[in-house]
């Protein structure tokens, strides 16, 4: 698992190939814009002939069994399949745990005692990167310390626990990362969260964990992600895992240039489905929205994806013609 120094060695890619992935959280039914992102994740991997995983990221307390299998189904009739059995977050707690204390041991982490209200005052304030946090709690007395945890307590949760990032020239904390669509990015590092108030491990942590343990090497996912990714590049050095190759594609928005979401309306496979959308249909669509041609199925769409395609801008839709059924893909056409 993870040796001495914090490392992490590759446990579900034996014959070290490298693997591509998809990692949902089941709190309800994928949308558009997340099949679309599943399609390209599915895509990339399998036309570079990598491992291609499953990951539920269940630790959200909204997560349900139902919606596991239901997305699963979802993916399944647009015709992709994967390697190995679905991985779950939330059997791997111990694992977590495990990797959460040897950080401690190494004096990597700190108690934090700031509220969302806190937080909030913080990233409005002039000159910081939106949502970077400077280090309120870093260097606390212990006094000033006990003094939070009573202020903790008495809305009944514990401290933040975060990452004491250490830049080697003592600079301003910046790291630059390459994307495969966006080329390079640079963005700040701060003390990250590693594990939140209420106990549960943070997204960044256990995401850039299992992209360790499982040898992914590409990750394909929204671009509204990039700004996380540098934290998550200096989380990896942390941790002794390699980073993969980043593939940031555009969003999917809607008319009001929004990110598309289920409250959109005719949005989902079982929605359009009722409007008399076949998933060959939706394959078609959103094979369109990158300009590949009469894609049918998974197999079509990765057939006839090329890199170049994906860099241009985010796919708007307006859910309200799709309720008029797959005759818009002729007036489209």
């Amino acid at each position: 698992m993870h040796g001495p120094a914090g490392s992490v060695a590759a446990v579900g890619d034996p014959a070290g190939r490298g693997a591509g992935r998809y990692a949902p959280s089941p709190t309800g039914d994928l949308h558009l814009g997340n099949l679309r992102t599943a399609l390209l994740a599915w895509s990339l991997a399998r036309n570079e002939r990598l491992r291609f995983d499953i990951r539920m990221e269940d630790l959200d307390e909204r997560s349900r069994p139902e919606f596991v299998d239901r997305q699963l189904r979802d993916l399944e009739s647009l015709g992709m399949d994967w390697d190995g059995p679905i991985i779950f977050q939330s059997e791997r707690l111990d694992r977590y745990e495990e990797v959460f204390q040897d950080l401690m041991r190494r004096g990597l982490l700190y108690e934090c005692y700031c509220t969302r209200k806190d937080l909030a005052e913080v990233t409005s304030a002039p000159h910081r990167p939106p949502g970077s946090y400077p280090g309120t709690c870093r260097a606390l007395a212990e006094q000033e310390r006990e003094s939070g945890r009573a202020k903790l307590a008495g809305m009944r949760r514990g401290p933040a626990m975060r990452l004491r990032t250490e830049f080697p020239d003592g600079g301003s904390g910046d790291l630059t990362v390459v994307d495969e669509i966006n080329g390079p990015y640079t963005g700040s590092v701060d003390d990250l969260v590693i594990r939140r108030g209420d106990g549960v491990f943070s997204y960044n942590f256990v995401s850039v964990f299992d992209d360790g343990v499982e040898n992914v090497t590409q990750v394909v996912r929204g671009d509204d992600l990039l700004p996380s990714t540098p934290r998550q590049v200096y989380l990896q050095r942390v941790l002794g895992s390699a980073a993969p190759r980043y593939f940031h594609v555009p969003m999917v928005l809607n008319v009001e240039g929004v990110r598309l979401a289920k409250r959109d309306g005719a949005v989902t496979l079982r929605k359009l489905h009722a409007r008399g959308w076949s998933p060959q249909d939706v394959v078609e669509l959103l094979g369109r929205s990158l300009g590949i041609e009469g894609a049918r199925s998974a197999e079509d769409f990765a057939r006839g994806l090329q890199i170049e395609m994906l860099h241009r801008k985010p796919w708007l839709i307006n859910p309200q013609e799709l309720t008029k059924g797959p005759g818009y893909l002729n007036v489209r056409g």
